[in-house]
Protein backbone atom coordinates (compact mmCIF):
# COMPACT_ATOMS: atom_id res chain seq x y z
CA UNK A 1 0.00 0.00 0.00
CA UNK A 2 1.44 3.42 -0.96
CA UNK A 3 1.02 6.64 0.95
CA UNK A 4 0.56 10.08 -0.60
CA UNK A 5 3.62 12.24 -0.79
CA UNK A 6 3.90 15.80 0.51
CA UNK A 7 1.21 18.07 -0.86
CA UNK A 8 -0.79 15.17 -2.33
CA UNK A 9 -4.43 14.66 -1.40
CA UNK A 10 -6.63 11.62 -1.18
CA UNK A 11 -10.42 11.21 -1.29
CA UNK A 12 -10.34 10.33 2.41
CA UNK A 13 -9.10 13.77 3.45
CA UNK A 14 -11.74 15.99 5.11
CA UNK A 15 -13.10 18.91 3.12
CA UNK A 16 -11.48 22.27 3.79
CA UNK A 17 -13.17 25.00 5.80
CA UNK A 18 -14.32 28.15 4.08
CA UNK A 19 -17.42 28.91 2.10
CA UNK A 20 -18.86 25.55 3.11
CA UNK A 21 -19.15 26.44 6.80
CA UNK A 22 -21.24 28.86 8.84
CA UNK A 23 -21.67 29.46 12.55
CA UNK A 24 -25.20 30.06 13.82
CA UNK A 25 -24.84 30.90 17.49
CA UNK A 26 -23.35 27.78 19.14
CA UNK A 27 -24.23 25.62 16.11
CA UNK A 28 -21.79 24.86 13.29
CA UNK A 29 -23.29 24.26 9.83
CA UNK A 30 -21.36 22.74 6.94
CA UNK A 31 -21.89 21.82 3.32
CA UNK A 32 -25.57 21.32 2.44
CA UNK A 33 -26.61 22.39 5.95
CA UNK A 34 -25.51 25.98 5.26
CA UNK A 35 -28.63 28.09 4.59
CA UNK A 36 -28.81 30.45 1.66
CA UNK A 37 -29.91 33.33 3.91
CA UNK A 38 -28.95 34.71 7.32
CA UNK A 39 -31.02 34.55 10.50
CA UNK A 40 -31.68 38.29 10.46
CA UNK A 41 -32.75 38.17 6.84
CA UNK A 42 -35.24 35.42 7.55
CA UNK A 43 -36.55 37.24 10.63
CA UNK A 44 -37.21 40.46 8.73
CA UNK A 45 -38.55 38.88 5.55
CA UNK A 46 -42.26 39.73 5.27
CA UNK A 47 -42.76 36.97 2.70
CA UNK A 48 -41.59 34.14 4.95
CA UNK A 49 -43.71 31.09 5.72
CA UNK A 50 -44.92 30.49 9.26
CA UNK A 51 -43.71 26.90 9.61
CA UNK A 52 -41.08 28.05 12.11
CA UNK A 53 -43.84 28.72 14.66
CA UNK A 54 -44.24 24.96 15.00
CA UNK A 55 -40.55 24.04 15.08
CA UNK A 56 -38.93 22.53 18.17
CA UNK A 57 -36.75 25.55 19.06
CA UNK A 58 -39.87 27.73 19.11
CA UNK A 59 -41.66 25.15 21.26
CA UNK A 60 -38.81 25.41 23.77
CA UNK A 61 -39.52 29.11 24.09
CA UNK A 62 -43.22 28.41 24.62
CA UNK A 63 -42.39 25.84 27.28
CA UNK A 64 -40.06 28.30 28.99
CA UNK A 65 -42.76 30.97 28.95
CA UNK A 66 -45.24 28.61 30.64
CA UNK A 67 -42.81 27.94 33.48
CA UNK A 68 -42.02 31.64 33.88
CA UNK A 69 -45.71 32.57 33.88
CA UNK A 70 -46.60 29.81 36.33
CA UNK A 71 -43.79 30.56 38.77
CA UNK A 72 -44.43 34.29 38.61
CA UNK A 73 -48.17 33.92 39.18
CA UNK A 74 -48.08 31.37 42.00
CA UNK A 75 -44.91 32.25 43.89
CA UNK A 76 -46.76 34.33 46.50
CA UNK A 77 -49.91 32.22 46.67
CA UNK A 78 -49.22 30.93 50.17
CA UNK A 79 -50.20 27.52 51.59
CA UNK A 80 -52.22 25.54 49.06
CA UNK A 81 -53.86 22.16 48.57
CA UNK A 82 -54.14 20.46 45.21
CA UNK A 83 -57.50 18.79 44.52
CA UNK A 84 -57.80 16.28 41.67
CA UNK A 85 -60.89 14.59 40.27
CA UNK A 86 -62.87 13.77 37.18
CA UNK A 87 -64.16 16.41 34.80
CA UNK A 88 -67.15 14.10 34.14
CA UNK A 89 -68.65 14.34 37.64
CA UNK A 90 -72.13 15.93 37.44
CA UNK A 91 -73.50 18.38 40.03
CA UNK A 92 -75.99 15.78 41.28
CA UNK A 93 -73.22 13.21 41.85
CA UNK A 94 -72.22 12.65 45.52
CA UNK A 95 -68.60 13.18 44.46
CA UNK A 96 -69.50 16.75 43.48
CA UNK A 97 -70.81 17.46 46.97
CA UNK A 98 -67.60 15.99 48.42
CA UNK A 99 -65.58 18.34 46.24
CA UNK A 100 -67.55 21.40 47.34
CA UNK A 101 -67.13 20.46 50.98
CA UNK A 102 -63.43 19.75 50.75
CA UNK A 103 -62.87 23.03 48.92
CA UNK A 104 -64.78 24.92 51.59
CA UNK A 105 -62.96 23.26 54.48
CA UNK A 106 -59.56 23.75 52.89
CA UNK A 107 -60.27 27.45 52.35
CA UNK A 108 -61.50 27.84 55.92
CA UNK A 109 -58.28 26.18 57.12
CA UNK A 110 -56.27 28.86 55.32
CA UNK A 111 -55.33 26.98 52.18
CA UNK A 112 -55.66 28.11 48.61
CA UNK A 113 -57.38 25.42 46.55
CA UNK A 114 -55.64 24.48 43.29
CA UNK A 115 -57.47 22.34 40.73
CA UNK A 116 -57.16 21.64 37.04
CA UNK A 117 -59.69 24.42 36.52
CA UNK A 118 -62.14 22.32 34.54
CA UNK A 119 -65.69 21.11 35.18
CA UNK A 120 -66.87 18.25 37.38
CA UNK A 121 -64.96 17.52 40.58
CA UNK A 122 -62.52 20.35 39.82
CA UNK A 123 -65.35 22.85 39.56
CA UNK A 124 -66.80 21.52 42.81
CA UNK A 125 -63.60 22.13 44.78
CA UNK A 126 -63.19 25.60 43.25
CA UNK A 127 -66.81 26.36 44.10
CA UNK A 128 -66.32 25.39 47.75
CA UNK A 129 -63.23 27.58 48.05
CA UNK A 130 -64.92 30.46 46.24
CA UNK A 131 -68.03 30.38 48.42
CA UNK A 132 -65.88 30.25 51.56
CA UNK A 133 -64.01 33.38 50.48
CA UNK A 134 -60.72 31.55 49.90
CA UNK A 135 -58.27 31.58 47.02
CA UNK A 136 -59.67 29.49 44.15
CA UNK A 137 -57.00 28.61 41.59
CA UNK A 138 -57.34 26.78 38.28
CA UNK A 139 -54.47 25.39 36.23
CA UNK A 140 -56.15 24.71 32.93
CA UNK A 141 -54.86 22.61 30.06
CA UNK A 142 -55.46 22.90 26.32
CA UNK A 143 -57.68 19.94 25.43
CA UNK A 144 -60.07 19.36 22.51
CA UNK A 145 -62.99 18.48 24.81
CA UNK A 146 -62.76 21.07 27.61
CA UNK A 147 -63.83 24.67 27.19
CA UNK A 148 -61.79 26.93 29.45
CA UNK A 149 -61.80 27.48 33.20
CA UNK A 150 -64.85 26.99 35.37
CA UNK A 151 -66.61 30.15 36.68
CA UNK A 152 -65.42 29.65 40.30
CA UNK A 153 -61.74 30.18 39.47
CA UNK A 154 -60.40 33.53 40.67
CA UNK A 155 -56.81 32.97 39.56
CA UNK A 156 -56.33 30.92 36.43
CA UNK A 157 -53.47 29.89 34.18
CA UNK A 158 -53.94 27.98 30.93
CA UNK A 159 -51.17 25.61 29.87
CA UNK A 160 -50.32 23.96 26.57
CA UNK A 161 -48.08 21.34 28.13
CA UNK A 162 -49.07 18.80 30.76
CA UNK A 163 -45.60 18.59 32.27
CA UNK A 164 -45.43 22.34 32.92
CA UNK A 165 -48.85 22.25 34.55
CA UNK A 166 -47.93 19.24 36.70
CA UNK A 167 -44.81 21.01 37.93
CA UNK A 168 -46.97 23.86 39.26
CA UNK A 169 -49.20 21.43 41.14
CA UNK A 170 -46.25 19.73 42.81
CA UNK A 171 -44.30 22.89 43.56
CA UNK A 172 -47.11 24.94 45.09
CA UNK A 173 -49.30 22.33 46.84
CA UNK A 174 -48.59 21.15 50.37
CA UNK A 175 -50.59 17.99 49.73
CA UNK A 176 -53.11 16.44 47.37
CA UNK A 177 -56.71 15.41 47.95
CA UNK A 178 -57.90 13.05 45.23
CA UNK A 179 -61.59 12.68 44.39
CA UNK A 180 -62.91 9.90 42.12
CA UNK A 181 -61.53 10.26 38.64
CA UNK A 182 -60.28 8.56 35.50
CA UNK A 183 -57.00 8.38 33.61
CA UNK A 184 -56.06 12.01 34.19
CA UNK A 185 -56.67 11.74 37.92
CA UNK A 186 -54.75 8.45 38.12
CA UNK A 187 -51.89 9.98 36.17
CA UNK A 188 -51.62 12.87 38.63
CA UNK A 189 -51.93 10.56 41.62
CA UNK A 190 -49.25 8.10 40.52
CA UNK A 191 -46.87 10.83 39.37
CA UNK A 192 -47.10 12.35 42.86
CA UNK A 193 -46.53 8.92 44.44
CA UNK A 194 -43.53 8.28 42.19
CA UNK A 195 -41.95 11.66 42.93
CA UNK A 196 -42.35 11.09 46.67
CA UNK A 197 -41.11 7.48 46.54
CA UNK A 198 -37.99 8.45 44.59
CA UNK A 199 -37.35 11.52 46.78
CA UNK A 200 -37.56 13.82 43.81
CA UNK A 201 -39.79 16.03 45.97
CA UNK A 202 -40.15 16.59 49.67
CA UNK A 203 -42.61 14.00 50.95
CA UNK A 204 -46.18 15.23 51.20
CA UNK A 205 -49.62 13.82 52.09
CA UNK A 206 -51.88 12.14 49.54
CA UNK A 207 -55.52 11.65 50.52
CA UNK A 208 -57.96 9.50 48.57
CA UNK A 209 -61.49 10.76 49.21
CA UNK A 210 -64.18 8.12 48.64
CA UNK A 211 -63.51 4.68 50.11
CA UNK A 212 -65.98 2.80 47.88
CA UNK A 213 -64.22 4.17 44.79
CA UNK A 214 -60.60 3.82 45.89
CA UNK A 215 -60.67 0.66 48.03
CA UNK A 216 -60.23 -1.61 45.02
CA UNK A 217 -57.05 0.25 44.03
CA UNK A 218 -55.58 -0.11 47.52
CA UNK A 219 -56.45 -3.82 47.58
CA UNK A 220 -54.82 -4.32 44.18
CA UNK A 221 -51.66 -2.50 45.27
CA UNK A 222 -51.40 -4.79 48.30
CA UNK A 223 -52.22 -8.00 46.44
CA UNK A 224 -50.22 -7.18 43.32
CA UNK A 225 -47.23 -4.80 43.43
CA UNK A 226 -46.62 -5.15 47.19
CA UNK A 227 -47.04 -8.93 47.25
CA UNK A 228 -44.66 -9.25 44.29
CA UNK A 229 -42.07 -6.99 45.91
CA UNK A 230 -42.46 -4.23 43.33
CA UNK A 231 -43.17 -1.64 46.03
CA UNK A 232 -42.66 -1.52 49.79
CA UNK A 233 -45.23 -1.22 52.60
CA UNK A 234 -44.29 2.41 53.11
CA UNK A 235 -45.31 3.19 49.55
CA UNK A 236 -48.92 2.30 50.35
CA UNK A 237 -48.74 4.02 53.72
CA UNK A 238 -48.28 7.30 51.85
CA UNK A 239 -51.98 7.12 51.00
CA UNK A 240 -54.78 8.11 53.39
CA UNK A 241 -58.20 6.69 52.54
CA UNK A 242 -61.34 8.39 53.91
CA UNK A 243 -64.93 9.43 53.20
CA UNK A 244 -64.73 12.49 55.45
CA UNK A 245 -63.69 15.82 53.85
CA UNK A 246 -62.79 17.17 57.30
CA UNK A 247 -60.43 14.24 57.86
CA UNK A 248 -58.93 14.81 54.42
CA UNK A 249 -58.09 18.42 55.20
CA UNK A 250 -56.90 17.49 58.68
CA UNK A 251 -54.51 14.94 57.14
CA UNK A 252 -52.90 17.80 55.21
CA UNK A 253 -52.72 20.03 58.29
CA UNK A 254 -51.21 17.44 60.63
CA UNK A 255 -48.90 15.67 58.20
CA UNK A 256 -45.33 15.22 59.35
CA UNK A 257 -42.65 14.10 56.95
CA UNK A 258 -41.27 10.70 57.99
CA UNK A 259 -37.64 10.63 59.16
CA UNK A 260 -35.06 9.96 56.47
Amino acid sequence: MTHPGPGEKTDAEPPTRGDGERRSGPVTLRRERVPATTTDQRLLDRRQRTDWLHADPWRVMRIQSEFVEGFGTLAELGPAVGVFGSARVLPEDPAYALGVEVGRLAAEAGYAVITGGGPGAMEAANKGAFEAGGSSVGLGIELPFEAGLNPYVDLGINFRYFFARKTMFVKYSEGFIVLPGGYGTLDELFEALTLAQTHKVTDFPLVLLGTAYWRGLIDWLRGGPLAEGMIGPGDIDRLTLTDDPAEAVRAIQTYQEPPA
